[in-house]
């Protein structure tokens, strides 16, 4: 497929995809906006120095169409992704665009602000619409890209039943499954479907393609119903977005909130379980583009890039492997703006290639106050480095965070092996009590490894198994340049690395527990280089 290499596209690399901007690989530092802060260029026009402040290079918020100009205008030193409101004129007009209906308690029925996903009139003027959005932004935006990616719709799906309850769905919930959706399924079952829907629908296999019902394909209640809808919500999703990559293919995308079907994958700090999406389809959106409904949707929406997790209280590595499915670009588009969250990015960026993530209302914390303001501070002096190891060497990078330190959590260290070296990334030492940290370490060949972050320590072990002794042959302490460049300062030994046992990336302020000598020295640049060793001896060694 030929790429207009002159606006915004995804680039494969090894084991991904890296989103292009004018010609050059971009790391999206990302934050989302107040649901109704691009509604008026003018408020914006007050946020974008705070946001620049941040050290946030692109921003994701829902738009007014009328003031889509205006704000483009005034992103210009920015980069954007947008998505639509639904017009008033489309609300009123019940006729051409019916409604979703659910089943409350006692078996009313209800009558949801929602466009039927059945009602062909309703995808073909959604379709419509955007391709005019799409056309009039390759006009406005064509050249100077400020808009990189377009989400489709937001966290689509229903809400309050796990099916549309109209005549015309129920009719068409009696009839099979559609033929090519379950060949498809099929064909690719053992290869490269998600392993949650192999888990949910484990005889698949057995099914006979355009024979087999929804309640026959996924069994009788909420599954099939789940699964019915996701095959309507990404059928429209697909004619919409194909409308619009017709006019102009810079990247789509379509956002997930997602759901649990066991609670050991949330992430919860002294909040309830019902922040954590919903185990049963009505309570998060059914038909979304949960983890088992993906390959469905990445089947009848193949004009959308990449499916994209809203990341609040799930286990954030957990989300991150469900989301590089199939080799899919991670992107997430919503998370939490708190240091907690803000830790988590490392993760994201390095061990899973994330080409952005974006805490959710970011216009609403200063920068000053912003734990963002720190983490994307460094991340972006180092941008071109991550990148470089993104695209070529996916093996040779690996991110981590330490939450604040608890006792009722048992905590394991982050392991993984480079070249011919093991590397086991601990909570920086200190006499006190050990703080959070986050980083990320990149292995340069040859036993060299770029360390970046702070609040944690790295100990090496040879991987030959006649090695006798493995230590640090040197380390130095980096600075970076406004180009990127990395420059020695200080040459490290002794205490940094105690003495040869293990190099640390201190905190800023490392909690000395009453010891009177300070061993552990603050963190400063962030950034080191540091070369393991190893020795084998023989029997006359000794």
């Amino acid at each position: 497929m030929h790429v207009n290499t002159q606006i915004p596209y995804l680039r494969k690399t090894k084991t991904s995809s890296q989103l292009i901007v004018h010609g050059k690989p971009f790391l999206m530092l990302a934050g989302e906006l107040h649901n109704s802060s691009l509604s008026d260029a003018a408020y914006m026009s007050t946020v974008w120095p705070n946001m620049k402040a941040t050290n946030i290079n692109t921003l994701l918020g829902r738009f007014n169409f009328s003031q889509l100009d205006s704000v483009i205008l005034d992103a210009r030193n920015f980069k954007n992704a947008l998505s639509t409101y639904t017009p008033a004129w489309v609300k009123q007009d019940l006729k051409r665009f019916p409604r979703v209906h659910t089943l409350e308690a006692g078996g009313v029925m209800k009558t949801l602000e929602l466009v039927s996903p059945f009602c062909e009139g309703g995808w073909k003027a959604d379709a419509k619409a955007f391709a005019a959005l799409m056309r009039h932004l390759k006009e406005f935006d064509g050249k100077e890209n400020t808009v990189l990616m377009v989400q489709v719709e937001n966290e689509t799906g229903l809400l309050g039943d796990s099916r549309d309850r109209s005549r015309l769905a129920s009719e068409l919930f009696k009839k099979p499954v559609p033929e090519p959706v379950v060949s498809h399924l099929k064909s690719q079952y053992e290869s490269s479907v998600h392993s949650l829907f192999r888990k949910r629908f484990p005889n698949f296999q057995t099914l006979t393609p355009g024979v087999a019902t929804w309640e026959e394909a996924f069994g009788k209640g909420i599954d099939a119903e789940e699964m019915f809808m996701a095959d309507a919500f990404s059928r429209y999703i697909g004619h919409v977005s194909a409308a619009g990559k017709a006019e102009y293919p810079i990247p789509l995308y379509t956002n997930v909130w997602l759901n649990f079907d066991d609670p050991s994958v949330l992430d919860l700090q002294d909040v309830p379980v019902v922040v954590g999406g919903g185990a049963k389809a009505g309570i998060y959106p059914s038909g979304g583009a949960v983890p088992h409904t993906m390959d469905v949707w990445k089947f009848n929406a193949p004009a959308l890039d990449f499916i994209a997790p809203d990341l609040y209280f799930h286990e954030y590595e957990e989300v991150c492997k469900w989301y590089r499915h199939q080799d899919q670009p991670l992107f997430i588009p919503e998370q939490r703006r708190d240091e907690r969250g803000a830790r988590r990015v490392w993760l994201a960026y390095g061990t899973y290639l994330s080409i952005g993530c974006s805490p959710f209302g970011v216009d609403s914390l200063e920068s000053s106050i912003s734990p963002i303001t720190k983490h994307y501070g460094l991340l972006s002096s180092v941008s071109d480095i991550v990148l470089e190891a993104q695209a070529n060497r996916p093996e040779d990078i690996m991110g981590f965070f330490f939450d604040e330190l608890s006792e009722l959590k048992l905590e394991s260290p982050w392991v993984r092996t480079f070249g011919d070296f093991q590397l086991t990334v601990d909570r920086a030492f200190v006499f006190g009590k050990a703080g959070p940290g986050a980083g990320m370490v990149i292995h340069q060949g040859n036993g060299k490894f770029l360390l970046i972050g702070w609040g944690f320590q790295v100990t090496f072990k040879s991987t030959n198994p006649k090695a006798s002794f493995t230590g640090i042959l040197y380390s130095e302490e980096k600075t970076v340049d406004v180009h990127g460049n990395l420059h020695t300062a200080r040459v490290m030994n002794g205490d940094e690395t105690r003495s040869g046992s293990f190099y640390i990336m201190p905190n800023e302020d490392p909690d000395y527990g009453g010891f009177p000598i300070a061993v552990t020295i603050p963190s400063r640049t962030m950034i080191a280089e540091c070369t393991a060793y190893s020795i084998a001896e023989d029997e006359g060694d000794f």
